[in-house]
């Protein structure tokens, strides 16, 4: 996979995972296994990239006497999930139209 389309796939995973509740690394991570394999290595310049784009915010609270970081979606970050949903759209039309190429060329391997 283009390795820049994932990218922002998993940034909207993670603007996602978020999006209704404040939420923490580890539970990002587990919240979103089912559907994305992705390690803190991953995560936390995700995290990040989207702070720095002020598609999400960053708190700190202590929790069980050592201090966690809570991520909350912004505005901003509601708005690129919608955005998300209107480009994939887009790939999926044009992903349906490369498959029907294939499959008339006879080459179904799409």
């Amino acid at each position: 996979m283009d390795i820049q389309l994932k990218r922002g796939m998993l940034d909207v995973c993670v603007l996602a995972a978020i999006k209704n509740e404040d939420s923490y690394g580890y539970k990002i991570i587990k919240d979103v296994k089912p559907y994305i394999d992705i390690s803190e290595s991953t995560l936390y310049p995700i995290l990040r990239r989207l702070e720095a784009s002020e598609l999400l915010t960053v708190r700190t609270a202590e929790h069980n006497g050592r201090l966690r970081k809570y991520y909350r979606i912004t505005d901003a970050g509601r708005e690129r999930i919608e955005a998300f949903k209107s480009e994939w759209a887009e790939l999926l039309s044009i992903y349906r139209y490369i498959a029907e190429e294939c499959k008339e060329d006879g080459n179904d391997e799409a």
